[in-house]
């Protein structure tokens, strides 16, 4: 935190019982500091401000959008590796599609394959 802004520090229950109040702080500029015994478990700060950058907050919001749908049942994490794997290297770049299948089948018939 720099430049002057003021933390504001309030337990959970004080933010419960007076949430208006603190957020009519944090709209003229100020954060929340919300602690449970003590122990600091959230900040409430302005929209458009963040912990690091705008772009760790869209990974925060996008992470909390994944774990709630995980939660909901609409969507699983894969347990094992990416079906994308099995497709091997890329080709390097400048290679030509054509020579690529040639060379396939002609490893094709190598192999008996044909």
């Amino acid at each position: 935190m720099g430049g002057g802004e003021k933390l504001v520090r309030a337990t959970i229950s004080e933010v419960k019982n007076a949430l208006s109040a603190y957020l009519r702080k944090v709209r003229s500029g100020e954060s929340v500091l919300v602690l449970d015994r003590n122990t600091p478990v959230a900040r409430i700060v302005p929209v458009g401000r963040d912990l690091e950058s705008p772009r760790a907050a869209n990974n925060v919001d996008e992470a909390a959008k994944v774990a709630r749908l995980e939660r909901a049942g609409v969507l699983s994490r894969r347990s094992t590796e990416s079906p994308l794997d099995v497709l091997g290297e890329p080709f390097p770049s400048g290679a030509r599609i054509l020579d690529a299948l040639l060379e396939e089948r002609a490893e094709g018939r190598r192999d008996g394959l044909r």
